[in-house]
């Protein structure tokens, strides 16, 4: 995690928990950490840092278009949520990148949803599955404002731990600048929801 300046307490969870999904850890019967919320604002490496665990435990990286689980036909979103849980468990173990969860699922509570109730039904998929999930698969899930997050999202089970990426500080700014980037991987799609995602360039 050379690439990432600053944010100590997230890179020694990720650390501390970097063989959780080796063969070693299945055979002493330990269980499988389930993910991880990271929430700040835009621009201050969330998306990165995505990417990076999943260079450092050696994962496929897998980035989910929330946006795109939606279709326009009756029984089709949710159709496109089990198609989804399909592929991310057929590519265990890996890490599934869910990005700017707060513009798909926030306010989701409100009286005047507009879709009959669509959104409601992808998200109590989702958090079902993120509960009782046993395959091997790592979220790491971002938001820009946590406020307007479902209280049920955030309820213990869902996720590990929750880490807030707040500004760098001068000593941050300073690793930033010294720390080495790696070059841009392209990578090829994984269906048409998930897609393999690159681990590439950026900074906190």
């Amino acid at each position: 995690m050379q690439n990432v300046g600053g944010l100590e307490n997230l890179k020694a969870w990720i650390r501390e928990r970097r063989n959780s999904f080796s063969a070693q850890a299945r055979d002493y019967g330990l269980p499988s950490p389930k993910g991880i919320l990271l929430a700040g604002i835009q621009g201050t490496g969330k998306s990165l840092c995505a990417k990076t665990i999943a260079r450092e435990w050696r994962m496929p990286l897998l980035r989910l278009d929330v946006g795109r689980l939606f279709g326009g036909i009756v029984g089709e979103s949710e159709s496109r949520v089990r198609q989804m849980i399909q592929i991310a468990e057929a590519m265990a173990p890996c890490v599934l990148w869910i990005d700017e969860l707060d513009k798909a699922f926030g306010g989701i509570n409100s009286e005047f949803s507009g879709d009959s109730g669509t959104s409601k039904r992808v998200f109590g998929s989702l958090i079902t599955w993120m509960q009782e999930k046993t395959k091997p698969v790592f979220i790491v899930a971002t938001a820009n404002n946590v406020r307007i997050l479902p209280a049920e999202l955030l309820r213990k089970g869902r996720f590990d731990e929750i880490f807030f990426v707040n500004l760098p500080n001068q000593r941050e700014r300073e690793e930033i600048f010294t720390s080495p980037h790696p070059a841009t991987a392209a990578q090829p799609r994984a269906g048409f929801l998930l897609h393999r995602a690159g681990c590439g360039n950026g900074r906190l």
